[in-house]
């Protein structure tokens, strides 16, 4: 059943998804159009907040592409990658290599989510070279494994609120990821997306004659060339005595952070952790730089898109937008329900606002005092929008980027099998967000 119904959904998405740059051209000019409509905003006023708002998350975008480049690098590390092809072997089916690719995912997204895009697309490749399948679900499937990821250990939302200092301190306090991350209602969710994503994705396999075979084009030579040094200097960029000075000291100082220090993990930590293990495991600068070279391409979307998501931010925040929304689904809220809305008007949001903590700015103040004042839980309902957050990315194009590039495929190849997931897990985390 889910093979017929994905089939329209890649005809529909392959035919009409613009190029993502595209789409957040649409977005912005939508998200204008509505404030000039509901908020009675005018057109210079909201030329001036866009304008304002262009460069407002340049700190905010710097490491979520730091976390793409540095889980590029920890995973295109040769230990890494002689893992991914090992474990690549094991695949004998097209069956197993969709579910194996959905599982790694999964758990390198939970992990954090600059690894799993990197980790996901990477061994998707490697299984495209021992298994015939099809390439587009099999990248599909990698992708379907980000869904997860703010529920897990990098989530922006749930690690902000563990932070002491966080802009809503003085409101809920702080809030410990054994509310959150760690909780019951959490975990469960997680379980059992962990069992239903890779069996939809098993369900979805096209058949022979409807499958998109992987070519030359997509896989490209993952071999370096060799390097020779000649130069003193060049001598210095294969040396592993040099990388272990600085990677080893990096790994000791996160075992203080962590166990002497007691501290938590946050955005710079995870990103420190993944460029320290990816020095050390890379050996040489030579083999670094190479993958540097490599990460950087991915994120050429992110470097001059999310600039424009900054300024429809702008847009949403500056003209009340983004709170008169989150108003409308509180109004109809009750303390059991607001969950279910949160999440709801989350989704939503982030379609104009792809950035977990930039997300929990515009809602927070509307939905932390509608939860104190209905009585609800309130890390759950920050874990709504957590949810809400990660579950329309299947829909949004935009964290599909680097994966893309690394798979040499375009959004509208994934996008139809994404849509599927999109109503399934939609349906699952808002249910189980209201009734466990």
């Amino acid at each position: 059943m889910l093979r017929a119904l994905s089939r329209p959904a890649v005809v529909v998405m392959d035919r009409y998804l613009p190029d993502p740059f595209i789409f957040v051209l649409i977005l912005t000019i939508v998200a204008a159009a509505a404030a000039m409509l509901f908020e009675g905003a005018g057109p210079v006023a909201v030329v001036q907040m866009w304008g304002d708002g262009f460069w407002g998350l340049l700190t905010f975008s710097m490491q979520m592409l730091l976390i793409l480049v540095t889980g590029y690098i920890l995973a295109s590390s040769p230990p890494v990658k002689k893992f991914l092809a090992y474990l690549a072997g094991l695949a004998s089916s097209p069956g197993a290599a969709i579910v194996m690719v959905t599982m790694v995912s999964l758990v390198a997204s939970w992990v954090n989510w600059g690894f799993g895009l990197v980790v996901g697309a990477l061994f998707a490749k490697e299984l495209a070279r021992v298994v015939r399948v099809d390439y587009r679900l099999l990248i599909a499937a990698a992708y379907s494994g980000f869904v997860v990821w703010h529920g897990g250990l990098a989530g922006s939302i749930p690690l902000t609120i563990a932070t002491p200092g966080h802009f809503t301190e003085a409101q809920i306090g702080v809030i410990g990821t054994g509310q959150t991350i760690f909780s019951s209602f959490n975990l469960i969710i997680l379980a059992i997306l962990f069992v239903v994503i890779p069996a939809v994705n098993w369900m979805m396999i096209p058949r022979d004659d409807e499958s998109v075979y992987v070519t030359k084009e997509h896989l490209g030579d993952d071999a370096p060339a060799r390097f020779v040094p000649s130069r003193p200097a060049e001598h210095l960029e294969n040396s592993r005595i040099l990388m272990w000075l600085v990677g080893i000291p990096g790994l000791i100082f996160l075992v203080h952070y962590f166990f002497v220090r007691g501290s938590g993990l946050n955005l710079n930590v995870v990103n420190f952790l993944f460029l320290m293990l990816g020095i050390v495991l890379h050996g040489t600068a030579r083999n670094l730089l190479n993958a540097l070279q490599e990460a950087v391409k991915g994120g050429a979307g992110i470097v001059i898109q999310f600039p424009f998501y900054a300024g429809i931010m702008a847009i949403m925040t500056q003209s009340g937008l983004a709170q008169s929304m989150s108003e409308w689904f509180v109004s109809i809220s009750t303390a059991a329900t607001l969950p279910f809305w949160t999440f709801i008007s989350a989704g939503i949001v982030n379609l104009f606002v792809p950035s977990g903590g930039g997300q929990w700015a515009v809602q927070a103040p509307v939905m932390l005092p509608a939860a104190e004042a209905l009585g609800a839980d309130v890390a759950r309902v920050a874990m709504a929008v957590a949810w809400g957050d990660a579950w329309t990315n299947l829909l949004q194009p935009f964290w599909a980027l680097p994966m893309l590039g690394i798979a040499g495929l375009k959004a509208k190849d994934i996008m139809g099998f994404c849509l599927i997931h999109l109503v399934i897990t939609g349906a699952i985390i808002s249910a189980l967000l209201v009734l466990l």
